[in-house]
């Protein structure tokens, strides 16, 4: 896997983060938090879901991230369409316009795709790199630790695609700086 080339520098877009979620002052990480925000009810906030965007978002081209998920974690990570609907309950899907994982990191791993499809790992993610590739149509997940390949969501891409991360934990969420390779 070569994704040095594609590395993008994100940070997070508070204007999309769900009430129950605190972003770090830089925003480069992302909890779940004790009490509900008071924050506006805007259209492009998410209301109901613990799940915020990247601030920068996508409509050509290759584009790599990595994403510290700590111990424990249950989280949902990847990239959806900037349109995706925001308020209520909403189905995290292909149909809809995500393309995720799932890591429940004491029951396994999962594509959210229909079906959904287990992913089996020998050991615990600490990390996971995320690489778009917009005109290829797919979103690969890797093992960020050692680069190994985890799945690949294949689809067709139109309109502008944004980093999508959702978590139920009081255990950050971190984007971090991704290491220069050998």
């Amino acid at each position: 896997m070569e994704c040095g080339g594609y590395t993008v520098n994100l940070t997070l877009d508070p204007e999309t983060a769900g009430p129950d979620l605190v972003l770090s002052e830089d925003r480069k990480s992302v909890r779940m938090g004790y009490t509900r925000q008071k924050v506006p009810d805007t259209p492009q906030r998410f209301d109901f879901s613990p799940c915020v965007l990247g601030s920068e978002g996508f409509t050509s081209g290759r584009h790599y991230w990595e994403v510290e998920v700590g111990d424990g974690s249950y989280c949902i990570l990847g990239v959806c369409k900037d349109c995706v609907r925001r308020k209520g309950g909403i189905t995290l899907s292909p149909e809809e316009g995500f393309w995720t994982v799932g890591l429940w990191n004491k029951q396994g791993y999962w594509t959210l795709t229909s079906p959904n499809t287990q992913i089996s790992l020998r050991e615990f993610l600490r990390a996971v790199g995320i690489l778009l590739d917009y005109e290829a149509g797919k979103v690969s997940f890797y093992d960020a630790e050692n680069k190994s390949h985890l799945f690949t969501i294949t689809d067709t891409f139109t309109g502008k695609l944004r980093p999508f991360f959702r978590t139920y934990s009081e255990i950050p969420l971190t984007i971090r700086q991704v290491p220069a390779w050998n």
